[in-house]
């Protein structure tokens, strides 16, 4: 049984947001990285103390995360 937690990161209005689709997790930073980070420390604490059976996940999850970006306009 392998399920990853997918996330969706979207820039938002000067920071990237990031939502995990399957559990209640949000947060944003001003940097990608700043914000992947901070979806790591967030997932761990929700799941901190949870049987992750409950939900489908095996010890150790990992992440999936989809990027949405806007496409560069060339002029």
């Amino acid at each position: 049984m392998h399920h990853p937690i997918k996330a969706f990161m979207h820039k938002g209005e000067g920071y990237y947001v990031a939502e995990c689709i399957e559990i209640a997790v949000v947060t944003q930073d001003k940097t990608l990285d700043e914000t992947v980070s901070n979806l790591q420390e967030a997932v761990a604490l929700h799941l901190d103390g949870e049987k992750l059976a409950d939900f489908d996940l095996t010890p150790n999850p990992s992440l999936l995360v989809t990027l949405e970006l806007e496409p560069t306009v060339i002029a």
